[in-house]
């Protein structure tokens, strides 16, 4: 597949509002810059850098080139430069981007098993995504979000203090909504609005010999009842969040699929297609 490149492009390009908006409510968090200065006391970035490398395999030229091509593909996609690439053990399929100062991203073995070739690429643009909108310093933070807040003398759960329990709440806020935006880029590198749709559903179904059973139309359709359910019914979605999902991380599987689907119909998409995004050298030009 004959891909497009977008030199110059900025994450201005895919940066959903709510994400923006939910970063910037994160940010006027009182307690936010105490844990962001005891991340970079305690050297926390240093050793999860370490920790990864020694739990994982790193990709390059003579090592799982099949990734590194993808990878380098996609970074030429996005005007990303080149992070770290690695491969750990793991059953349960997922990817994660780390390394404020020096950026890596690491695939779990089931996730290389789980999706294509080109579905790969969807998951690498995500990842990149990550790493040029700037998530992942507060994605590193949030990881280990518990031992800063008791290092700074924080409680969290049972009589928690007010301030601890809101920064939790924002934090995972602004990842939700960072997802969104993560799948956006996802799409630019894999210019297939099937193949990103396959890859979300292939999470959300997990491996499986049936797969080949498994239909995206059904998914969105599943997807778009979802989100367009009764009121009644949108009451047990309220209790859901009430009830845990105020603390998850990422978005529920069929609400990114239909976020990205609306991204994909609203135009942006085609538009960045044909050249027209901020930071595009014609743009710049004129």
């Amino acid at each position: 597949m004959d891909r497009k490149r977008f030199p110059g492009i900025t994450a201005a390009a895919f940066v959903s509002e709510a994400d923006r908006s939910a970063l910037e409510a994160l940010r006027r968090v009182p307690l936010l810059p105490q844990v962001v200065q005891k991340f970079y006391e305690i050297g926390a970035d240093r050793w999860m850098y370490c920790w990864n490398m020694a739990m994982s395999v790193r990709c390059g030229p003579r090592q799982y080139k099949t990734l590194y091509e993808i990878l380098r593909e996609s970074c030429a996609i996005l005007d990303v430069p080149e992070p770290e690439l690695y491969v750990t053990n793991n059953p349960f399929p997922n990817a994660f981007a780390g390394g404020v100062e020096r950026p890596y991203i690491t695939l779990r073995s089931s996730i290389v098993d789980t999706l294509s070739d080109e579905e790969l690429f969807h998951l690498m643009g995500h990842e990149l995504g990550h790493i040029k909108a700037g998530h992942v310093l507060y994605f590193s933070i949030a990881r280990i979000l518990q031992p800063l807040l008791e290092m700074l003398g924080r409680r969290t759960f049972g009589l928690g203090d007010v301030a601890s329990i809101g920064l939790m709440m924002a934090f995972a806020e602004w990842s939700r909504n960072a997802e969104i935006s993560a799948d956006r880029a996802g799409l630019l590198v894999a210019q297939d609005i099937s193949l990103s749709i396959g890859a979300n559903l292939a999470l959300c179904a997990g491996p499986s010999r049936l797969r080949e059973e498994l239909s995206q139309d059904s998914f969105m359709d599943q997807a778009r009842a979802y989100q367009d359910m009764s009121f009644a019914d949108s009451m047990g979605k309220l209790a859901l969040f009430l009830f845990g999902n105020w603390t998850a991380t990422h978005p529920m599987p069929v609400h990114r699929s239909q976020q990205l689907e609306r991204w994909h119909q609203t135009g942006d998409y085609s538009r960045i297609l044909a050249g027209h995004y901020v930071g595009a050298p014609t743009a710049e030009a004129g």
